[in-house]
């Protein structure tokens, strides 16, 4: 069988947020995941690029690593990692197959993401990692992740208003389920949050006494380097200097707050020179996140971009790529005379479309919308009257079928920036198809 058709039947399942079905299956596997040292993250945005920092760096450090992302771009084994490595088809099947056996038949199903999670356990445990950088998959309190109950480390990146369906109404109720990954007295890394949450965090953080690390974003320096100054070890005055291959303002953040975790680390006595820092952080790779490639001869930039903080995240970067002034980048055009960007968009009904087109449409910009294939899409109809209501001096707004008759028609009448964008599953198919078709 393979990972499809062990996956699919779970599907009907749904999402189901709680945790005693997890510990459930998990006693019933010999309760793996009590064997796997954990770093756990959560956060609205950048905690899928903090994951691939620290992980990155703890292999390069000489580390067997795991890592556990949420969703996959292309294939499902990009979920589970050891030393940067997908597990394979072959193992991944045979750890669900296991899995799936374990399943009590007098007990509820598990849904499919509380199986793949179980999975992701087994393996680490078997493998016998030294340490697994888990990512949270939703929210954090009921997560099916959250059932370490005394991690190395816990990290929340950041909080917006995503998920409200699920999590809660506002930004308070959003934090205090992504809070819920705090345990007592384990250290907490904490990044920039709005006043409402940081204070959920911190009531939180103080109850459970939970030592807490704020870090500062890194600065930026020539030749696509940063600065970190150094947040727990108190050697302000030897900061830590490093390449940052990630694109976007925000991996200054990002980046701090894994390094300020590798500090704790460090400081637990883990072996992590400066060098594997250095070569961990330039050997980080997160697709699908301001990542460019070339398209039929095209420079095509993606990026999820899948709710509001992440749309703004991205429109600063477009900002800085036509106007770079002093900012380290090269700009995207020679003169900044051509002001105009190319969307080109699919977005899931369930998303904020009218905050996302709010951070990203400016007048004179062009929009192709198209339909997320195989998954609760937007109607791309009702997306173009919405953009125009709230950006009507956009110089184009049309509906396609699929994105790459969308392309090829933003690149055959533009010659702007055109950037994909809207929803990560919208990047995977694009890149899936990539794949195939190369």
């Amino acid at each position: 069988m393979d990972i499809n058709s062990l996956l699919q039947p779970l599907q009907k399942f749904g999402i189901h947020l709680g945790l005693e079905a997890s510990q459930k299956l998990l006693a019933n596997l010999g309760n793996p995941h009590h064997q796997v040292p954990v770093i756990h993250v959560a956060g609205t945005n950048g905690k899928g690029s903090v994951c691939a920092y620290i992980s990155s760096v703890l292999t390069e450090a000489g580390y067997r690593t795991g890592r556990y992302i949420s969703p996959h771009l292309v294939d499902w084994t990009e979920r589970i990692c050891i030393n940067q490595q997908p597990i394979s088809s072959k193992k991944f099947c045979k750890l669900l197959q296991e899995v799936k056996a374990a399943i009590s038949p007098n007990d509820d199903s598990p849904t499919q993401f509380e199986v793949i999670t179980a999975a992701a356990w087994l393996y680490f445990a078997q493998e016998k990692v030294d340490v697994a950088v888990v990512e949270v998959g939703l929210g954090g309190r009921l997560d099916a992740t959250n059932v370490c109950e005394q991690p190395l480390i816990t990290v929340i990146t950041s909080i917006s208003r995503e998920h409200w369906q699920r999590l809660g109404p506002t930004v308070a109720d959003i934090a205090r389920e992504k809070a819920g990954i705090l345990k007592p007295g384990c250290p907490a890394v904490i990044g920039p949050l709005p006043p409402d949450a940081e204070q959920v965090v911190r009531s939180r953080v103080l109850e459970l006494q939970c030592p807490i690390y704020t870090p500062q974003p890194a600065r930026q320096i020539a030749g696509g380097w940063a600065e970190y100054e150094r947040l727990v070890s108190g050697e302000k005055d030897h900061p830590i200097k490093y390449p940052l291959p990630l694109q976007g303002q925000i991996q200054l953040t990002n980046s701090a707050i894994a390094l300020c975790a590798l500090e704790i680390l460090q400081q637990k006595g883990w072996q992590i020179s400066e060098q594997a820092i250095i070569n961990g952080m330039a050997k980080t790779q997160w697709p699908g996140r301001m990542q460019w490639i070339n398209w039929k001869n095209y420079k095509l930039l993606l990026d999820g971009a899948h709710n509001p903080a992440a749309a703004q995240v991205l429109r600063n970067y477009v900002d800085i790529l036509l106007n770079p002034r002093e900012a380290d980048i090269s700009p995207f055009f020679d003169t900044p005379s051509k002001i105009g960007v190319t969307w080109v968009m699919g977005m899931l009904s369930t998303k904020d479309h009218q905050e996302i087109f709010q951070a990203l449409l400016r007048p004179n910009d062009q929009l192709y919308l198209v339909p997320v294939p195989n998954h609760s899409s937007a109607n791309p109809e009702e997306l173009a009257k919405l953009a125009r209501d709230i950006c009507p001096e956009l110089s184009i707004c049309n509906t396609f079928p699929d994105v790459t008759s969308a392309l090829e028609a933003a690149f055959s009448s533009t010659d702007d920036l055109v950037v994909l964008c809207g929803s990560l599953y919208l990047i995977g198919h694009f890149l899936k198809e990539l794949r195939a078709n190369s």
